[in-house]
């Protein structure tokens, strides 16, 4: 029998913990793209057209709709709208999906040359409008908006780009220029409340952009069109 004593083996040291993985930061937190400020201002515009909203409320709205920059200043702008609400208590339940892209923008573009946009055309949701040493012109006098905020994206490099819109239509103008000249004229304007909304966002470098309305040019029956086409 054997009595030799032998020491016993040292017990394995524990293996370090994991370090904890940082939080996600929260979603109320994010950049706000430009399909988180569309699906706002669509669920603003249903709130005019139900009457839930004053013309001036919804203005004041779309002006704070455009100046914010996180997804959770959005939301607070239709947080006592049924809409607004329902996608708050939807985002408690569940994990938020993963915002839908973007729609498509079209493009506008004059390289020492021109072009222009007028007459009976639909304009899209998203607009981007490049001038260098060109000229563009876009006349929404006779257009059939399909949407109610239509946003174009302006650069102009030794160019020159105009802008004409209905008198009714709601006009608005975020921009400036170097040497430049960025000009939204009528910007405040009375319009319809059913109106539809054009957002025009610039930069001029040594060129010029200008938006305004266009003297004796009207869109007629906003409100029973865009009633339809809710309906």
């Amino acid at each position: 029998m054997d009595l030799e004593k032998h020491p016993a083996a040292p017990a394995p040291a524990p293996a370090p913990a994991a370090p904890a993985a940082a939080p996600a930061p929260a979603a109320d937190g994010l950049r706000a793209s430009d399909a988180d400020r569309d699906r706002i201002a669509q669920i603003l515009s249903d709130a005019l057209a139900e009457g839930r909203l004053t013309a001036e409320e919804h203005s004041e709205r779309l002006d704070v709709l455009y100046a914010v920059k996180t997804v959770g200043e959005l939301e607070v702008l239709v947080r006592d709208l049924p809409a607004g609400a329902a996608a708050a208590a939807h985002r408690a339940a569940a994990p938020a999906p993963a915002s839908p892209a973007a729609g498509p923008v079209e493009s506008v573009v004059a390289v020492c040359s021109s072009s222009a946009r007028k007459g009976r055309w639909r304009p899209g949701a998203h607009t981007r409008a490049v001038s260098v040493l060109g000229d563009i012109t876009i006349d929404l006098t006779e257009a059939v908006f399909e949407q109610q905020v239509t946003e174009f994206n302006v650069v102009s490099v030794l160019g020159n780009v105009e802008i004409l819109v209905p008198e009714n239509v709601t006009l608005r103008g975020y921009g400036s220029g170097v040497l430049g000249n960025f000009e939204v004229r009528g910007e405040g304007a009375a319009a319809d409340p059913q109106a539809p909304v054009v957002i025009v966002r610039g930069f001029a470098l040594l060129g010029n952009i200008e938006a305004r309305p266009k003297l004796g040019a009207r869109l007629i029956d906003l409100a029973d069109r865009l009633r339809k086409r809710l309906g």
